[in-house]
């Protein structure tokens, strides 16, 4: 009965392609970008055989293999769960600092019993250091839509990047016309991603230096909070929008200039997993300051009697976003909107966009952004 049905996560695959195989119109989901993106050992050969740039990496499923590999190949690694598995052990991510593995060694050594029951599979990347740096479009099916959104992750929970990985705690973004890095990456998926039937958005994550542009990871659905800090960038009208992909059309995607950013509030136990301690917060008042929710999107929240309440297990309360010209102006926006918040023990990082400054330079100077 409905005129478009949306899968806002991965996973659903199977369930996508029957909808569209009866004809239905369906935005998110096939089974071949959810296995790009939830098995990385086949999303990276998937990327190598498109003809992309990645870093030499390794796939394990022994620990011991692991250590000694490490033992005779000193070097700067980064763990990584591979294989299919809950969002929760992705954050089970380990980033090598010494250059002779020495740390990487000793975590893989000293929690060898514990890995080895939580994540049957990984992979030692090798280490490289530069600008980390996303693209990402929405594809109707046919084509990717235009404007390209590049945006700038920050995965750890505190200011600094700092402290333990986390699905994401904030955004820049920005959108423009195709530039080097998705023509690098991103665009060289097109036909398979148009044989797969996928409608939706998709994004790369990269690592980009003097040398190259080496792509890490898919996302083959909406981001969080990437879709959120969308709605604060695009003008277009959504549901108008997604229909027209879901039918396979040309869209012209309007957005605003310049910048958007999107910070994520959480309460404790976030990131963790923890009933006792969200028992304390379950139920307790999102308080404005000011009636403006301008930006303000919604996390584990329930509305009673025109109150927003905390509800769910994760601590993941709510989104907030702002635009500006520059990546000052939507800094002072959100955190602006920040402050007419009152939620007990909220916290969130205070640092989202100030890496653009030195990041941006250096794109630009190795002739990726323009």
């Amino acid at each position: 009965w409905s005129d478009v049905i949306v899968f806002d996560d991965v996973g659903f695959g199977k369930e996508a392609d029957e909808l569209r195989k009866k004809g239905k119109l369906v935005v998110g989901g096939s089974e071949y970008t959810d296995e790009l993106e939830e098995d990385r050992k086949f999303g990276q050969a998937e990327m190598k055989r498109m003809g992309m740039l990645i870093l030499p990496h390794w796939n394990f499923t022994d620990y011991d293999l692991a250590i000694k590999f490490i033992q005779e190949n000193p070097g700067r690694y980064v763990y990584k769960p591979s294989g299919f598995m809950g969002s929760d052990s992705k954050g089970l991510l380990f980033l090598g600092k010494d250059e002779d593995g020495k740390d990487i060694h000793e975590i893989l050594r000293s929690n060898k019993n514990v890995l080895e029951k939580r994540i049957k599979q990984f992979q030692l990347q090798k280490f490289a250091s530069g600008v980390e740096v996303a693209v990402g479009a929405f594809f109707n099916g046919n084509d990717f839509v235009y404007p390209i959104s590049v945006n700038f992750e920050h995965k750890k929970l505190f200011p600094g990047d700092i402290g333990p990985f986390t699905g994401e705690m904030g955004t820049l973004n920005y959108f423009s016309q195709p530039n080097t890095i998705f023509k690098t990456t991103l665009e060289k998926a097109r036909e398979d991603i148009k044989k797969s039937g996928y409608v939706g958005y998709i994004d790369i994550n990269c690592i980009a230096n003097a040398r190259g542009i080496y792509p890490l990871e898919w996302t083959c659905r909406f981001g969080y909070p990437t879709i959120s800090i969308h709605m604060e960038g695009v003008v277009s009208e959504w549901g108008e929008f997604l229909y027209h992909i879901a039918k396979g059309e040309k869209y012209d995607l309007k957005t605003k200039k310049g910048f958007q950013i999107g910070i994520c509030c959480a309460i404790p136990p976030f990131p963790y997993d923890d009933k006792s301690e969200m028992n304390i917060y379950k139920d307790l008042s999102i308080i404005f300051k000011k009636p403006n929710l301008d930006g303000v999107h919604l996390g584990d929240v329930k509305l009673i009697e025109g109150n927003w309440r905390i509800a769910g297990e994760s601590g993941y309360a709510l989104v907030v976003t702002g635009s500006g010209v520059t990546v000052e102006d939507a800094r002072k926006q959100v955190y602006g909107r920040l402050e007419n918040i009152l939620l007990q023990n909220m916290f969130y990082r205070t640092d989202i966009g100030l890496g653009w400054y030195e990041d941006s330079d250096k794109l630009q100077t190795w002739g990726y952004l323009y």
